[in-house]
């Protein structure tokens, strides 16, 4: 096993979502096992926010990240909601990486999204009708992040094969060098 990959679905979305089954399948190839946290009884609570509980997402995310994290090396991914938690989450829990899609840089003002200086890579759509790829792009950049701008909208339905991919190139750049037989 190299390391535990947990895969945050968006809003109004479920584990078993296109794009994060094609993430988990793109790790299991890799060696890397998967979880998906179910969320969805949390954005049914749109009596709280019209996001549901996100405070409880967040929660939900870091308790899940701290116990792979006392196993070995976690990476979180997400898309749109799941993004801005697994972001989060990096900044309380150690993670070797982030894998982000449709990444929402501003909830609103009093919650921009922030994430912990880690190996980055972001897939975000160009026609992006909610999070603006200007706005993604000038995050990302900040961060020298690695960043897939593609032709699609926020569900990113045309892109879950680059998803998967980007997602691969992220998980191979996180083995040691030791293990690919690079010389010291």
């Amino acid at each position: 096993m190299r390391g535990h990959c947990i895969l945050s679905h968006g809003f109004e979305s479920g584990p078993d979502a296109t794009k994060v089954t094609a993430l988990a399948h793109a790790a299991a190839e890799l060696g890397w096992t998967c979880e998906r946290p179910d969320y969805t009884d949390l954005d049914a609570c749109a009596d709280i926010s019209p996001l549901g509980d996100v405070p409880q997402r967040l929660q939900r995310l870091v308790e899940l990240t701290r116990a792979a994290a006392a196993r070995g090396p976690v990476v979180l991914a997400g898309s749109s909601l799941g993004a801005f938690i697994s972001a989060h989450a990096s900044l309380q829990v150690p993670v070797a990486g982030l894998f982000l899609m449709a990444p929402p840089i501003r909830m609103n003002q009093a919650h921009p999204i922030d994430a912990a200086d880690v190996p980055l890579s972001i897939l975000h759509g160009w026609d992006d009708e909610l999070i603006p790829a200007a706005d993604v792009v000038g995050w990302a950049q900040k961060r020298r992040a690695r960043l897939l701008l593609v032709d699609d909208d926020h569900r990113l339905s045309r892109h879950v094969q680059a998803s998967a991919d980007a997602f691969m190139g992220l998980l191979s750049s996180l083995e040691p060098s030791n293990e690919r037989g690079d010389a010291q």
